[in-house]
C-alpha cells in the first residue's frame, strides 16, 4: 500500500504573503498535495496572479488582501477565511517585511517599529486567531512561523529584523508547549539566502555573487520552490509528533 499520510485532501491551509516567494511556495506545494488554500496579502494584482496560478492544480483558492500588521485587518480576513473555506487546519505567518540598510547608530524608533509591528505583531495576531479557532474546533492543527538565519548569525544593520526573527522562534516554543495539549503542533522555519523580492537587490550584486554564494555548499540561491515540501510536511499526519521545532533550509549555508 502506497505511503499516503502527505495527501492533504480536504485540509485547509491559509498562508500569509503568500503571493509570492517562500509564501507561494508554501502554498504551491499545499494545493499540489490536495489541500484548499487561502494567501493573504497586500498587493492585488500579485494576490490575481498567486490566485491563478495555484488553481491549476485543481484545489480551491481564495486570495484576501490583509495588513497582518493591523489587528482588526487579521481578525477580519481570518473570519473571511473560515466562511469561504469552512476551517483553517494548517495556518503558516509568512508575511514579513525586510529593512532599509540602515546604520544601527541611525535607526530611527518609528524605523524600529515599523518592522515589528509586521514581522513580530503580525504573527502573534496571526497565531491568535488560528490558535482560538482550533481549540474551539477540537481537532488539532499545525503552525508554523517564516524565521530566517539572521535569528542565529550576525545581521549587520538589519538589528531589528533579526531580532523579531529570534522572537518568533522563542514564540513558537512557548506556543508549542502551551498548546500540544490541544493537538496543536508549531514549528519556525529559518531560510537562508532565498531568491524574492525582498533580497533580489542584495543578492545581486557582484559582492553577493562572489562571497556569498561561494558560501553556500549547493552553489545557488534558495527559491520559492524549495520550501514547498517542507510545508506539506508540516501541514500533514507525517509531522504529527513533531512540535517546537526549527528546520533550517538554507542550501548547507550555516554548516559550512
Amino acid at each position: 500500500m502506497a505511503y499516503n499520510a502527505f495527501d492533504l485532501s480536504g485540509a485547509v491551509a491559509l498562508v500569509t504573503g503568500g503571493n509570492s516567494g517562500i509564501g507561494l511556495g508554501f502554498a504551491e506545494g499545499l494545493a499540489q498535495a490536495g489541500a484548499d488554500v487561502c494567501i493573504w496579502g497586500t498587493n492585488e494584482t500579485k494576490n490575481g496572479a498567486a490566485r491563478e496560478q495555484l488553481e491549476r492544480h485543481g484545489t480551491k483558492v481564495e486570495a484576501l488582501i490583509c495588513d497582518v500588521g493591523d489587528a482588526d485587518a487579521v481578525a477580519a480576513s481570518f473570519e473571511r477565511t473560515v466562511e469561504l473555506l469552512g476551517k483553517v487546519d494548517s495556518c503558516f505567518a509568512n508575511a514579513g517585511i525586510g529593512g532599509r540598510g540602515t546604520p544601527f547608530v541611525d535607526m530611527s524608533m518609528a524605523e524600529w517599529r515599523r518592522i515589528f509591528q509586521v514581522n513580530m505583531e503580525g504573527v502573534f495576531q496571526t497565531f491568535q486567531q488560528a490558535i482560538r479557532h482550533m481549540v474551539e474546533r477540537g481537532e488539532g492543527g499545525s503552525l508554523v512561523a517564516t524565521s530566517s538565519l539572521s535569528a542565529i548569525f550576525g545581521a549587520p544593520r538589519s538589528e531589528h529584523y533579526a531580532s523579531t526573527k529570534a522572537g518568533l522562534n522563542a514564540m513558537v516554543r512557548g506556543l508549542a508547549v502551551e498548546h500540544a495539549r490541544h493537538g496543536i503542533r508549531i514549528n519556525s522555519i529559518l531560510p537562508g539566502w532565498i531568491d524574492t523580492a525582498m533580497t533580489e537587490r542584495a543578492i545581486n550584486t557582484e559582492a553577493f555573487q562572489t562571497k556569498v554564494l561561494r558560501r553556500v555548499p549547493l552553489r545557488r540561491w534558495g527559491v520559492g520552490a524549495d520550501f514547498s515540501g517542507i510545508a506539506v510536511y508540516l501541514a500533514s499526519n507525517a509531522s504529527s509528533y513533531h512540535t517546537g521545532d526549527e528546520f533550517v533550509i538554507d542550501g548547507g549555508y550555516a554548516c559550512f
